[in-house]
């Protein structure tokens, strides 16, 4: 069996004294993609941010282990140096700091966390020309301030380049397909198999709809309700969650 690149085990978190996460026991391999799939406030953002290492989120009980790391014990920068990548549902403006200031800044931090030498100006546009091709995204956009005036899905493009060009072990991903059209969907789609279908990393993709699966194949699909993941299945499942609904398909777990 392959170790996991991810392994939660009832994890209970809990925001202003409210407890969103009820037992929470998820592994994800390396080499996967693991889609969440569930009904609004069951949990999936709250989630996505405690792994994240949101501020406000607090962990009352269990356990996350990261690439043999113990997750919960690190800062937020210290997990994106160890290779986690968070992706939100609504990517943040910076106004006054470019996209390609802000992503060598990144970059560069995490590299010099590692231990690993700087990249210079000239191999870092390399490098975010590279990325930005892949997700069909002009340069010039990466010349313009972090996601100010862009559309939703040339912000959710501009975050999958800095996925890229972050090049994380391990990626959460929420609701990564909102605001986007058929074809920013699919570029993205696309740029996350390129970026990150590897046996060595790994992916969780939260997301409500089965559009962004149908390009992004997810190996397994679990349902996270009422804070706890209430059933497992392979792609199959997210079908059967399009066509009968949650209700329908939780009534039997």
């Amino acid at each position: 069996m392959t170790n996991p690149i991810l392994e939660i085990e009832n994890l209970h978190a809990e925001i202003d004294g409210k407890q969103i996460l009820n037992g929470l026991t998820l592994s994800v391999a390396a080499g996967e993609v693991h889609a969440i799939m569930g009904p609004n406030g069951a949990g999936k953002s709250t989630l996505a941010y405690v792994l994240g290492g949101r501020p406000g989120y607090e962990v009352t009980q269990g356990s996350v282990r990261f690439a043999g790391q113990d997750l919960l014990a690190l800062d937020p920068h210290e997990r994106a140096a160890s290779g986690l990548f968070l992706g939100f549902q609504y990517p943040v403006e910076i106004p006054g700091v470019s996209n390609v200031q802000f992503l060598r800044e990144a970059l560069n931090a995490q590299r010099k966390y590692r231990d690993e030498e700087p990249l210079s100006g000239g191999e870092f546009l390399k490098l975010a020309k590279e990325k930005a091709g892949l997700l069909k995204l002009d340069m010039e956009m990466l010349k313009r301030n972090v996601n100010v005036g862009f559309s939703g899905g040339e912000k959710k493009r501009a975050e999958m380049v800095q996925m890229g060009i972050l090049d994380p072990k391990f990626a959460v991903l929420d609701e990564t397909d909102s605001g986007l059209d058929i074809d920013a969907l699919r570029i993205v789609g696309e740029g996350i198999n390129a970026i990150m279908r590897a046996p060595d990393k790994g992916v969780l993709l939260i997301t409500h709809y089965q559009r962004l699966l149908d390009v992004v194949k997810p190996d397994k699909v679990s349902v996270l309700a009422a804070g706890r993941i209430v059933q497992t299945g392979g792609p199959e499942l997210a079908l059967r969650l399009e066509n009968e609904g949650y209700d329908a398909v939780m009534a039997e777990a």
